[in-house]
């Protein structure tokens, strides 16, 4: 216990929920142990208010930075544009070289607009969808964002978003006339999506998913959403908020030889810098001068200047080949430490943005006791590894070596039923839900 704990006591009694992010509750981590708050961050280290020095093998910043923490050539670029006036009456010129630069990236699009967050860019995609089309309905599979066109699936059926974000979320706040405006179907199920689009497919303004993320992608699956899309004249949307810029420079449906109507990107984009943007065909696209789509802070210059130099960085090092050698290293780690210790997990995601489970009884007293130990032993962690430029082979090393000495701990308290005992405090809550 330190100055973040009693900091975390405070906050949950004038902020609601704790946190700004869900994901950054320490009740996801290791409740009231968790060290709540930062001070320094630099490379894939993070120190807390009481300057403990932790290695971050977990989330980096919740997938934002895929260079590092406090990136000397990003920063130095920000550090620029705001000694030369960041926000102005005038319009920053580097909106339009992002744009530019996003379009020679995925030679499919002609027009682009940006936000700052991935969620409110998610809603922009959608009312483009729908301005565009003059239809309401959303088909989707996967997570979306926190806004009320895609919340509203909890409207119809309470279990709706089961799976796809958290069981038993209630749509609180959202108006009841959004009831019936936006559907589910699971990943690889084309007898889902097919029977939803013939039964709405007169009104439906935009399928929504992401081109990736734990499962791949079955035979003909993605030809079926492509075909019957175009079809029937409705906006392929593919939320890359989390996928993009990892597994290769750009999107990640580039890989997959998906063309969509719309993507959406944010993230790993600006190393930590809010920014986020949307891509489109110009028929979409141009829907946007049809509906009123503005914001202040949309127009500031140090996110599109930071995603500048992010990508810039990514072209130059490589980025996404070191990701996924080093994504490979920390699951083919995981999953030999576990063998050889005589622990059960299940190791899947894409490599960049590795995740195991155990597969136990009690998984989550499990999650929370690596999570314990491994803190206790310098390291930020959980049961995914998000990977940086930052993190070396060493790195991965050390890490892999305290993960073996963990796990045969962990091995042992299932053997002696004594699992729940170590714990110092709560069970960790769980996290989201993903279907693909």
């Amino acid at each position: 216990m330190g100055k973040s704990q009693d900091l975390y006591i405070k906050a949950k009694k004038i902020i609601p929920g704790g946190t700004q992010l869900l994901s950054k509750r320490p009740e996801q981590f290791l409740p009231e142990y968790w060290p709540a708050y930062h001070k320094k961050a630099k490379g894939c280290k993070v120190w807390d208010l009481d300057d403990n020095e932790y290695i971050d093998t977990s989330y980096m910043g919740i997938g934002a930075n895929t260079i590092g923490y406090a990136d000397d050539d990003i920063d130095n670029a920000v550090k620029n544009v705001i000694n030369d006036g960041s926000m102005t009456t005038l319009n920053p010129y580097e909106e339009v070289e992002l744009a530019e630069k996003l379009l020679q990236l995925h030679p499919w699009a002609e027009m682009s607009r940006f936000t700052r967050t991935g969620g409110e860019a998610m809603m922009v995609s959608v009312r483009i969808a729908r301005a565009a089309t003059g239809r309401d309905i959303v088909l989707f599979c996967g997570y979306h964002g926190w806004h009320d066109w895609y919340i509203a699936a909890n409207l119809s059926s309470d279990s709706a978003l089961d799976g796809q974000l958290l069981p038993g979320l209630k749509p609180a706040g959202v108006p009841r006339h959004l009831r019936d405006t936006v559907f589910p179907f699971c990943f690889n199920k084309k007898d889902e999506f097919q029977s939803l689009l013939l039964k709405y497919k007169d009104k439906i303004a935009a399928v929504v998913m992401e081109s990736i993320r734990n499962i791949e992608p079955e035979e003909g699956f993605w030809e079926l959403i492509q075909t019957k899309t175009k079809e029937n004249g409705i906006p392929l949307i593919l939320d890359e908020i989390t996928a993009g810029w990892r597994l290769n420079l750009g999107g990640a449906h580039l890989l997959y030889s998906i063309e969509p109507d719309i993507a959406v990107f944010a993230k790993g984009m600006s190393n930590g810098y809010p920014m986020a943007a949307i891509i489109g065909k110009k028929k979409y696209m141009d829907a946007a001068q049809d509906s009123f789509i503005s914001s202040t802070y949309w127009t500031e210059r140090i996110g599109p200047t930071a995603a500048l130099a992010t990508i810039q960085k990514m072209e130059k090092f490589k980025v996404q080949d070191h990701l996924t050698k080093i994504g490979k290293m920390i699951q083919e780690g995981w999953n030999t430490i576990a063998k050889n210790v005589g622990l059960s997990i299940h190791v899947g995601s894409i490599y960049p943005l590795s995740h195991f489970d155990f597969k136990d009884k009690e998984p989550l007293v499990l999650k929370t006791l690596f999570t314990q130990e491994m803190l206790d032993r310098g390291f930020l962690a959980t049961n995914s590894f998000y990977c940086s430029f930052a993190h070396t082979e060493d790195i991965i090393q050390q890490y892999l070596r305290t993960v073996e000495e963990v796990f045969r701990l962990i091995k042992k308290s299932i053997d002696e039923n004594s699992s729940s005992k170590l714990l110092k405090g709560p069970v960790c809550q769980s996290g989201f839900k993903r279907l693909n």
